[in-house]
């Protein structure tokens, strides 16, 4: 990847989660810890692997992404927000009533570029399945994506969905895994044990991709493999962790659902640009 490319992708992560950090003090509810996790998952989706156009959020040759950890709607309006789908101030009314951006993303909200009304936790699946089907039974050429957390592996309907696909051989479909080891409750190997996850998700016929989710350069490569690969539905297992950027909240699963204060805010965005200072020092 060019110099230059991976500074605007790594620039654009990083007002990603200034964005996230801003929208849920503002907000002072919310889920911090995922969707700080997550910010270079989606900055590399919106700004690099989807084909799509923020003009035109209905465009029917679109890629398809699909939040099904809804929770984290906060990193997927920032991210929707730094693409151009709307203006960005209107991050500051997350969770406000009648804002677009509530607590869970709705389509019916009237946001752009929003594929599904996500909350319940282990449905998301099965809607990327379905959609990814569609897609084959119209011969049509775009991908389906759909996010996941961990923790949500827990939900039996996940393993329906992933059998539905292999058994379909929808090789257009790519989940993607946050495995942060995290979960509302504590480590997710305290609340249900996952592994032997890759192994799982092999026995249900998915080929399985393993990289950091947290390096801009490992999920640009995996994702052109994931690309290119083609006879079985993928899975991408993306090792991330919670608060990432944010020094102090690191790992620490009580940051799951929690806003920062306006003190905290100031404190995490500190700690922000000093992560990123090899940027902001330019």
């Amino acid at each position: 990847m060019q110099t230059a490319v991976l500074k605007q992708l790594e620039r654009t992560s990083l007002n990603i989660r200034r964005d996230v950090i801003r929208s849920l003090a503002a907000a002072g509810s919310g889920h911090l810890g995922g969707s700080l996790g997550l910010a270079d998952i989606f900055n590399v989706l919106y700004f690099h692997v989807l084909r799509h156009k923020p003009d035109q959020p209905n465009w029917p040759e679109r890629d398809r992404l699909v939040l099904s950890i809804g929770h984290v709607a906060p990193v997927l309006y920032a991210a929707l927000a730094n693409a151009g789908y709307f203006n960005s101030k209107e991050l500051l009314t997350l969770r406000r009533f009648g804002s677009r951006l509530q607590g869970h993303p709705g389509r019916d909200h009237g946001l752009p570029g929003i594929e599904l009304s996500a909350g319940s936790l282990g449905q998301g699946l099965s809607v990327a399945v379905g959609m990814a089907l569609s897609a084959k039974i119209d011969n049509a050429s775009w991908q389906v994506y759909c996010v996941n957390g961990d923790g949500e592996l827990q939900e039996g309907s996940i393993w329906e969905a992933a059998m539905s696909a292999a058994h379909y051989h929808l090789d257009n479909i790519t989940a993607i895994v946050d495995r942060n080891y995290c979960q509302i409750d504590g480590p997710t190997h305290k609340v249900m044990e996952l592994e032997p996850l890759a192994q799982k998700w092999e026995a249900f016929g998915w080929q399985v991709f393993e990289c950091n989710g947290n390096s801009i350069p490992d999920l640009v490569k995996n994702f052109e493999k994931t690309a290119n690969y083609r006879g079985k539905p993928k899975v991408v297992l993306a090792y991330t962790k919670m608060g990432f950027g944010v020094k102090s909240i690191e790992g620490d699963y009580r940051w799951h659902g929690k806003a920062p204060n306006e003190r905290e805010a100031k404190e995490f965005l500190i700690e922000l640009e000093n992560h990123y200072k090899f940027l902001i020092n330019e």
